[in-house]
């Protein structure tokens, strides 16, 4: 197991639309974690229908992707996602991201859909356009405020005093 240098405190942050893009890809890896762990909970539970456990099972997701996160985070700085768009997520200082400042990076990352999901909701909105362009809408809204960031990072990352940056960026070590 190798250990990776810790990047300069001055490495700069990936582009909006490298870190947008590794979200959708972020989304669609997903897609097999959230499935697993739809079976082994629909198991467990001996769930009949969707309906039938419906707040447990998204507080178990919610855990499952909280787990997810937060060991990739912690072990490398980086999802497998994450790897493919070269970004790494680094402490502050540039080193390596504790399990708690990941923990609260993880749940403060819910504020990009919580939003647009809250006004879907009290707006008494129903169906998937409404939802979809809401979270389109949020999402967007969200990103753009990293242009009133100095380093260009997104809000939970100055909160959490993580921040994002360019594995390209950062040299590689001689040889």
């Amino acid at each position: 197991m190798s250990v990776e240098p810790a990047p300069a405190p001055g490495a700069r942050a990936p582009a909006l639309r490298r870190r947008l893009a590794c979200l959708v890809y972020e989304g669609v890896l997903l897609f097999g974690v959230v499935m697993v762990a739809g079976l082994l909970f629909g198991i467990v539970t001996q769930q009949r229908h969707a309906l039938q456990w419906h707040a447990a099972f998204q507080a178990f997701l919610f855990a499952v992707l909280g787990l997810y996160f937060v060991w990739f985070w912690t072990h490398g700085g980086q999802t497998v996602a994450m790897k493919t768009w070269h970004i790494r997520l680094v402490a502050e200082a540039g080193g390596p991201v504790s399990r708690a400042r990941a923990a609260a990076r993880y749940v403060l990352s819910w504020v990009w859909f919580v939003p647009a999901l809250a006004s879907v909701e009290m707006a008494g909105l129903k169906g998937g356009l409404p939802t979809a362009a809401a979270l389109l809408a949020g999402v967007v809204a969200y990103a753009l405020l990293t242009r009133l960031h100095p380093q260009r990072q997104f809000w939970h990352d100055a909160v959490c005093a993580t921040r994002l940056i360019d594995t390209r960026a950062v040299a590689a070590p001689a040889r």
